[in-house]
């Protein structure tokens, strides 16, 4: 159909159908439980388009699902991780076989967590990636006239809607909060360049209020190819000699090894970021992180007690369990 010669009041008349439509088809498969091509045949559409709507309003958001039935594996996988790290709250989800679709709900785990701690006046740390950008459209939008978000890390020189500066940007809108940004890249190009550059006021000012912030969300990276940062010039050039000092994956940019320290690599001397040994002293701090392929990056800062808080998914908590404190069994 051609559209270019709508008046603006027919376009707009336009988008309040399309809107109804969509609003219709969610209520009746969501709440009304009717299938897709009960739904379809009610509502005149196809049985393709139907399922499209439905892709489309879970993912952007518009329906949030909240199972009150409580998945017995994953709750005890959350009170055995709680005691075994000292942790004060644990989110377990299912293990899916999509990776995005993990991110997604490991994201959401993690928001509903931070959901529960954001107070006004409260100073919010966000790190980046997909799983945090992912995991966004699960805190409540309100107007925390009070509060601030600020990046706790440098950026990238390259933008993917999972960069530190944009997934700082959404959580200040959600809150309705002023941000702030460490507008630096991540890694330097020497040890002495970062000290030169942390003497400049702006970045001063926004590396003293990321030490200062009250709760932190933040996730981790591994060293396959699936991470970003491992895909980026700067971290791949060097990813041989990382793995080779130890590196399991990083943590805000800081490569760690499978005890949680540091690994004595050029490259940790060289970043912008909140350290993982500042990260412990903020009272709310949340990793939001999964996968297998995440298993031994997420073992270390929990091992090392970097985080207060965990949302992970399955099969990542129960293999953490059994290969972390190796001859002690829980009680």
């Amino acid at each position: 159909m051609d559209t270019s010669s709508r008046t603006p009041v027919q376009t707009a008349s336009a988008d309040v159908e399309a809107q109804q439509v969509r609003a219709r088809v969610a209520w009746l498969y969501f709440i009304g439980g009717l299938t897709q091509q009960e739904i379809a045949d009610q509502l005149g559409l196809t049985r393709l388009r139907v399922n499209k709507i439905l892709g489309q309003v879970r993912s952007d958001g518009s329906v949030v699902v909240d199972i009150r039935l409580p998945l017995a594996n994953c709750a005890e996988l959350e009170q055995r991780l709680k005691k075994r790290f000292g942790l004060e709250d644990v989110s377990v989800v299912p293990s899916l076989e999509d990776e995005a679709e993990q991110q997604r709900v490991i994201g959401d785990a993690g928001c509903r967590m931070l959901d529960r701690i954001l107070t006004n006046g409260m100073g919010l740390g966000v790190g980046w990636g997909e799983t945090l950008s992912a995991g966004l459209r699960s805190l409540t939008p309100r107007p925390l006239s009070e509060s601030w978000v600020t990046s706790i890390m440098g950026g990238l020189t390259r933008g993917s809607g999972s960069s530190t500066f944009e997934v700082a940007t959404g959580y200040a809108r959600a809150i309705s909060a002023e941000c702030y940004y460490l507008t630096a890249p991540l890694y330097f190009p020497t040890a002495e360049s970062r000290e030169v550059l942390l003497s400049h006021h702006g970045i001063k000012e926004t590396m003293r209020r990321a030490r200062s912030v009250d709760v932190v969300l933040v996730s981790c990276g591994d060293t396959s190819t699936r991470s970003l940062l491992v895909r980026t010039p700067t971290v791949s050039e060097n990813l041989e000699e990382l793995k080779a000092a130890g590196a399991v994956g990083d943590l805000l940019g800081m490569f760690l090894g499978l005890d949680g320290e540091p690994v004595d690599h050029p490259l940790n001397e060289r970043v912008l970021s909140l350290t993982p040994t500042e990260l412990k002293s903020v009272p709310h701090s949340i990793l939001a992180s999964g996968g297998m392929h995440k298993l031994p990056i997420v073992r270390a800062i929990l091992t090392k007690g970097y985080v207060k808080r965990l949302a992970t998914d399955e099969k990542c908590a129960a293999a953490i369990l059994e290969t972390s404190g190796a001859g002690v069994k829980d009680e």
